[in-house]
């Protein structure tokens, strides 16, 4: 009942929170002459989001299976991990206010899901200005999660919540409830990387490609996943190193989702995908566009 009752409360956030993220960066003058359009931009949209979210469904269906295979394997690389950073995250929590655990708490649980789905409702609303950064977007989730699947079945490791007792585990102490939900969607040992810190970055990425038509949501999503990150290291949820590989898999993966979509789209039109550099560059924003 709790577990139903958290689930319930964090989804009526995110989708408050998204919806008015949503209609604050596109504003309600271009949403009243894009919404004669919704069906034709969802039929445009609709192979991409089908990928994703088969990818996302593999992921969930398949966990008991990678965490079996996970064990087998057997490749631990927590004692590395603090080998190559030590008691930083320790030292992060005793120089961060108290004060800020309510609000870093709420950046992990409410501000990552509000990222993930405040862009691409962002990019969907605005029209076709937005149309190709929704597809580098939802592309660029597709890599991250398969990446992030990859490395979580390939190696066992623990956050450092769970490794030094000079961590303390401060999201589950402030809020316990959202430890079930949590448990719900991931393993403990879903450390390296961070999917939080990459999947975040990715969405900033995005978001600075498309900062001149989307001023207001590349300052969002700047904000929000300086945030996300930071809360990863302060809960004691992630090592740095963690967070840096995530940032990296993150830049990385809207990077190549740009590039994916180029060549995806240039094919669709029987144009010639350009040899050097298949990531077009951004449309410069319509007279009333804005």
């Amino acid at each position: 009942m709790a577990l139903l009752r958290v689930t319930a409360l964090t989804g009526l956030s995110v989708a408050v929170g998204s919806a008015v993220t949503a209609l604050l960066c596109v504003g309600p003058r271009q949403l009243s002459r894009t919404t004669n359009d919704l069906g034709r931009r969802a039929r445009d949209i609709a192979p991409y989001l089908a990928a994703a979210l088969g990818l996302l469904a593999v992921k969930q269906l398949t966990q008991g299976y990678r965490i079996r295979i996970s064990r087998a394997l057997d490749w631990h690389i927590t004692d590395k991990l603090y080998a190559i950073e030590g008691e930083f995250v320790a030292a992060l929590q005793r120089a961060t206010p108290d004060a800020t655990l309510e609000l870093f708490s709420a950046a992990y649980m409410l501000g990552f899901a509000v990222l993930l789905v405040a862009g691409p409702a962002v990019y969907f609303l605005a029209g076709d200005g937005g149309q190709r950064h929704l597809k580098e977007l939802l592309v660029a989730y597709m890599l991250n999660y398969a990446v992030g699947t990859l490395c979580y079945t390939l190696f066992v490791g623990y956050g450092p919540r769970k490794y030094l007792d000079s961590v303390d585990g401060l999201l589950y102490q402030f809020y316990p409830e959202t430890q079930e939900l949590t448990a719900a969607v991931a393993s403990n040992t879903n450390v390296f990387p961070s999917l939080h810190a990459s999947l975040s970055v990715a969405v900033a990425a995005v978001a600075w490609r498309s900062r001149r038509r989307f001023p207001r949501w590349a300052w969002i999503a700047g904000a929000l996943t300086a945030t996300v990150v930071y809360s990863t290291m302060y809960l004691g949820i992630h090592w740095a190193t963690d967070v840096i590989a995530g940032a990296v898999l993150g830049a990385g993966s809207a990077a190549v989702g740009a590039r994916i979509v180029t060549r995806v789209e240039r094919r669709a039109a029987g144009e010639a995908p350009d040899p050097v550099d298949g990531a077009a560059s951004e449309p410069e924003p319509k007279p009333g566009d804005d």
